[in-house]
């Protein structure tokens, strides 16, 4: 490869990533904005955008899967090195509520975009690695649920996906809403609501005296 076509991809390289950061505030600014929006905000001209993303439908999906991503990486921070289930489960509630709330219009979004059918696909390894953590927690005795643990984990998943929306509309303070998860997350599975709360104030606290981070990135 020439020095001057790897600089060519380079500067593609750059122009796709700066699309989708602009494109990502964009949307969540006005989930209405149109691709002659999104390349005026991000200074380049609409043949470009669509040079990189042919319809504002692909545009939409790949920020989706660089969220999913996100989301992956920090459901995976969030478990790494816990052995208690319960622990697990609100460390990794709390991970994702984090990438979860960042984008929760995006979700709204691509839920009229991607279909909820696409997202769940998606989503399907962070699934499976919480019902494994559901799974362990059941034989255990920490949870208690008459759903078997795969079936737990998509009631887990919906019930974010609903407490997202919740906060789109106004229910649900976003200051509030990831212990609210976690507990509810907990609950669900059987614990004892004073002691999900307890726990779930302990490792939120934790969690929010450590120095601010991000998990993750939209760039695919």
């Amino acid at each position: 490869m020439t020095a001057m076509t790897t600089g060519s991809a380079s500067r593609a390289d750059a122009n796709r990533r700066r699309i989708l950061d602009v494109a990502l505030a964009e949307l969540l600014r006005d989930p209405d904005a149109s691709m002659d929006q999104i390349a005026r905000a991000a200074g380049v001209v609409r043949r470009t955008v669509y040079g990189h993303f042919p319809s504002r439908e692909v545009l939409v999906g790949t920020l989706t899967d660089g969220a999913v991503e996100a989301v992956a990486a920090a459901h995976a921070e969030g478990r790494e090195g816990v052995e208690d289930p319960a622990e697990s489960l609100v460390r990794s509630t709390l991970a994702v509520w984090e990438i979860a709330d960042r984008y929760r219009l995006l979700v709204a979004l691509a839920q009229r975009s991607v279909t909820v059918q696409g997202i769940r696909e998606r989503l399907t390894p962070v699934r499976e690695a919480c019902a494994e953590v559901l799974r362990r927690g059941l034989e255990q005795g920490v949870f208690a649920s008459p759903l078997p643990a795969p079936a737990l984990a998509y009631v887990h998943e919906q019930m974010l996906f609903a407490l997202m929306e919740a906060v789109n509309d106004g229910l649900l303070g976003p200051a509030e809403a990831g212990r609210s998860a976690a507990v509810t997350v907990l609950t669900t599975a059987g614990v004892p609501t004073a002691r999900a709360t307890a726990l779930v104030t302990k490792l939120s606290e934790a969690r929010e005296a450590r120095p601010a981070e991000r998990t993750g990135s939209v760039d695919a």
